[in-house]
């Protein structure tokens, strides 16, 4: 339950506030008159209650120097702040306000007792320079961690604490977890703790030491495995890296070769071509000569005597059947060498792709000027780069094929036709 601004404005305390607190607070009678006359100082002060004021923001307080108590309870702050001065503070009140965090006790060395009940307050820290503290009052506020349990243990003299209306509370083993970790403590949530209690919450933590200590001595040992699985799954990969690109190696080398072969074959097919492409338009021209000169024996189909109606015809004719067959052998070469490249492409990535652990190490030690590891390996989908021969074979042509055709014993009638055939 949080406190909440009520119809009276918010006030910040002011000189004003506190001279009235003072005064009614102070000695009574003929007493409080005379010290009413003389004026109280306020480094006299030893005790000053300012609960239920509506305070929003402590502040003004700097002249109390030897204030021993201070009742902040039933108001509206908000943040600690402005108590730095108050170093001989005892006993604190700062329950039922809207804190959130711990913070602005640093020079209370001397306090010994906080409350701190009805808050906002989820996190227990900011509390180390209260080397003196024995009653700590935490209830009603938002602490839901065991572990804010384990910073309490710095504090020797601590003999009350009150965590009760908090998320901690409502966990199974809060206060057998509680007696076992502040072990000096008398009351808990208004309640004395009993020996028996702590007893068996001693019992139960030493189980747990044990426990620990089981755990470290086992841990060592799986270290070690962890190690030797680390170093053994490392030389597989090493084994497997250089079993991969050995394979690709191999297999770009038998398809360099493959294709080598290929388009030396082409090459034999297009030297054949040529050679046939000479003799027939040698054999045309006789003919034609003959046909000319009336002395063919032979009788001639009528579509193929329509061939031999003059020099350039003949020559045209055979000139386009010898493109044709160029085209051929070049469409079957191009053929043979794409797919070929697909093939052994998809094949080194489909084996680098079953290893799937190697890919980043692989990557990591390509060059990308050559497209080759650290060990001079080619990669996988690169093996073209770097190298003259694979350059070929990814591009594709033929260190053989002609792009121009030369007729290499032009036939002595054909002179003026002689030259160069753009494929």
């Amino acid at each position: 339950m949080h406190r909440l601004y009520n119809s009276v404005e918010p006030r910040v305390m002011d000189e004003d506030m506190l001279k009235l607190a003072v005064g009614e607070q102070g000695p009574k009678e003929e007493a409080g008159q005379l010290a009413r006359q003389e004026g109280i100082l306020f480094k006299d002060v030893l005790s000053l209650r300012l609960d239920f004021q509506n305070i929003l923001r402590i502040d003004s307080l700097w002249q109390f120097e030897n204030l021993r108590k201070l009742q902040l309870d039933n108001n509206i702050i908000e943040k600690i702040e402005g108590l730095e001065h108050l170093v001989h503070l005892v006993w604190l009140d700062l329950s039922f306000n809207n804190i959130e965090a711990i913070e602005g006790l640093d020079t209370l060395v001397n306090l010994e007792d906080l409350s701190l009940f009805n808050n906002r307050i989820s996190k227990i820290d900011s509390l180390d320079a209260l080397v003196k503290l024995q009653v700590l009052s935490l209830g009603n506020n938002q602490i839901g961690n065991m572990m804010n349990i384990i910073y309490l243990r710095r504090f020797k003299d601590l003999r009350t604490l009150s965590l009760s209306g908090n998320p901690i509370a409502e966990l199974e083993d809060y206060k057998m977890f509680i007696c076992a970790h502040l072990p000096d403590l008398v009351y808990l949530d208004f309640h004395r703790i009993d020996d028996h209690m702590s007893l068996n919450a001693i019992r139960d933590e030493s189980d747990l030491i044990n426990i620990e200590v089981k755990i470290l001595e086992y841990s060592e040992d799986i270290t070690e495995l962890f190690n030797v699985l680390m170093t053994l799954e490392m030389q597989l990969v090493e084994q497997l890296e250089e079993t991969i690109n050995m394979f690709e190696r191999n297999i770009i080398d038998l398809v360099a070769l493959f294709i080598e072969n290929v388009q030396s074959l082409m090459a034999q097919c297009r030297d054949l071509e040529n050679h046939h492409h000479e003799k027939l338009l040698e054999i045309s021209i006789n003919t034609l000569e003959k046909i000319l000169k009336g002395e063919l024996d032979e009788d001639l189909p009528d579509d193929l005597r329509a061939l031999f109606v003059d020099k350039d015809t003949i020559v045209n004719a055979v000139g386009a059947s010898h493109d044709i067959h160029l085209l051929k052998i070049d469409n079957r070469e191009d053929e043979l060498v794409t797919r070929t490249n697909s093939w052994c492409a998809h094949l080194v990535d489909t084996v680098s792709g079953r290893y799937p652990g190697l890919q980043g190490l692989a990557a990591a030690r390509i060059s990308p000027a050559t497209g080759r590891g650290e060990s001079g390996h080619l990669t996988p989908g690169a093996y073209a780069l770097g190298d003259e021969k694979y350059s070929k074979i990814k591009d594709g042509r033929s260190p053989h094929r002609r792009h121009t055709r030369t007729l290499p014993h032009p036939h002595p009638c054909l002179k003026e036709t002689s030259g160069t055939r753009r494929l």
